[in-house]
């Protein structure tokens, strides 16, 4: 997958630059939708990702970028969903996450991207 971080407030997802967090399954990037997760952002300080969002399923793993300094919450819910399904979750701030995501075979990966803090 050709992702790259360049630095706080920015994706580059096969050529072509986002300024928001951003969903990846294989053939289609989109972006997150947060309005699910909004309504627990008063507990974290921070609209944090649950499992009431469109996430990725498919694939075997899903990467999911924490942001610059890696400060996205991720809920317990969501962990138990992958374990459930089966699916390995990966979770790394967002430079890190694109260096994996750079090698690793796209079609079995999924990702959430998370742009800033």
């Amino acid at each position: 997958m050709d992702v790259e971080y360049p630095g706080f407030g920015l994706i580059v997802i096969n050529g072509q630059r986002f300024d928001r967090d951003m969903v990846v399954e294989p053939g289609k990037i989109r972006p997150r939708k947060k309005g699910p997760s909004k309504v627990r952002r008063g507990e974290y300080g921070h609209t944090p990702l649950t499992a009431a969002e469109d996430l990725p399923w498919s694939g075997s793993r899903l990467v999911i970028g924490t942001g610059a300094s890696g400060r996205l919450p991720i809920l317990p819910e969501v962990e138990d969903e992958a374990k459930a399904r089966g699916i390995e979750l990966i979770a790394l701030p967002t430079s890190e996450a694109c260096e994996l995501l750079r090698s690793l075979e796209g079609d079995q990966v999924s990702a959430v991207l998370h742009v800033t803090c």
